[in-house]
């Protein structure tokens, strides 16, 4: 045989090869298939990632402690699609522009600043960064992406107000403030409209510290006014000092923002507790649906926000009664704390009979009412 033929007949059996490879494979196909390979499993969808910035320790027991304690129930009820983080005691200065910066570069999509004095800071990060959303706490300056949250407090400090009405026996309460903005100026009056609800002829004292946290400067404060007559004092400051110094003084206070019965049961009156885990789980839930919204929102004693709790056992029923009627009020809307007659410390009429405060005449506070001796700081000649 010569190489042609060669050649002929291994390319005849090569291609017998084929055809009887194609028609074995054409015969499995009255067979059953193969079971499918399972679909790879999607992706799960991204956390939504929050953070948290706070003006005080986050274990001052009032302010910074009520908001770790709504982030952590974020965290939990949303769990798997959240993640938060915080970053505590953060001054209101640039250094918390660079904190916000330093957030959103982390992958934080939703931010909460917690203090007013952020607020400069958050409007000018939040114009750089619009596909961030912001909440700032207690502020009024809104953007795009950024909202403003505050709980009515002065609601509060008016239930607390009536107790301090009926426990007070010099007939002299005090109020220890931190800086005087309208949300600090309208918190130390409503303390005093309550307790002179009980007793007209109530006077009050006040004394500024000018910082939101500063412990040594919150008790020194607390130990003037008790040595001016004041038997019974509420705070608008972060830390249970003015409680503290109460009990070593055999006076009685009121714990602010959380609960800080703990700290002096003796001197402890009751606390005026703000929850911000029902804001805080609607604006998540608003977001993760894609939702949220911008605004201002403000939130009292009507959405759970804020209430007087562990009113102590020595105060009297009666006292104990006008406290659950004036709650019931603000519940359902038939009462409002600032509702005329009310007149400053100089005699001059703000509010006439029945009339209720609107709310610019509430955000522009600047004023005491009658029976607060002195002026707000800033506010002479005004």
């Amino acid at each position: 045989m010569n190489a042609l033929n060669k050649r002929s007949l291994l390319k005849a059996v090569a291609l017998s090869a084929v055809t009887l490879a194609t028609l074995a494979a054409c015969g499995k196909k009255e067979e059953a298939p193969a079971p499918a390979a399972a679909p790879a499993a999607a992706p799960a969808a991204d956390k939504l990632k929050i953070g948290f910035m706070y003006v005080s320790p986050i274990g001052d027991g009032g302010w910074t402690f009520q908001h770790d304690l709504g982030r952590k129930a974020i965290q939990e009820k949303f769990a798997g699609k959240v993640e938060t983080s915080f970053v505590e005691s953060v001054p209101e200065s640039a250094d918390a522009e660079r904190v916000l910066r330093d957030m959103a570069g982390q992958g934080n999509k939703l931010i909460f600043a917690t203090s007013f004095g952020f607020q400069e800071y958050v409007q000018k990060v939040a114009a750089d960064l619009p596909d961030v959303k912001f909440e700032h706490a207690t502020g009024y300056k809104q953007a795009a992406n950024v909202a403003t949250y505050d709980t009515k407090t002065f609601e509060g400090a008016y239930l607390a107000g009536i107790v301090a009405g009926g426990m007070t026996k010099t007939k002299t309460v005090g109020v220890v403030a931190s800086v005087p903005i309208p949300e600090v100026v309208r918190n130390i009056n409503s303390f005093v409209l309550g307790a002179q609800s009980v007793d007209p002829s109530i006077k009050a004292k006040v004394v500024w510290v000018n910082e939101w946290f500063s412990p040594p400067k919150e008790a020194e404060a607390a130990t003037s006014l008790i040595n001016r007559g004041v038997d019974v004092m509420y705070q608008n400051t972060n830390s249970p000092a003015v409680l503290k110094t109460a009990e070593e003084r055999g006076a009685r206070a009121f714990g602010k923002d959380g609960d800080m019965s703990a700290f002096a049961p003796k001197a402890h009156l009751g606390s005026a507790v703000v929850d911000w885990t029902p804001y805080y789980s609607k604006v998540v839930e608003d977001t993760l649906a894609g939702n949220w919204q911008g605004g201002n929102f403000w939130w009292g004693v009507k959405e759970g926000a804020i209430d007087l709790l562990k009113i102590a056992d020595d105060v009297p029923q009666e006292i104990k009664d006008r406290v659950e009627k004036a709650r019931a009020g603000l519940k359902d809307g038939s009462f409002a704390v600032w509702t005329g007659p009310i007149k400053d410390n100089t005699g001059k009429e703000l509010l006439a009979a029945g009339q209720v405060a609107d709310l610019p005449f509430l955000t522009g506070i600047n004023f005491y009412v009658a029976g607060v001796e002195g002026k707000v700081p800033g506010a002479e000649g005004k």
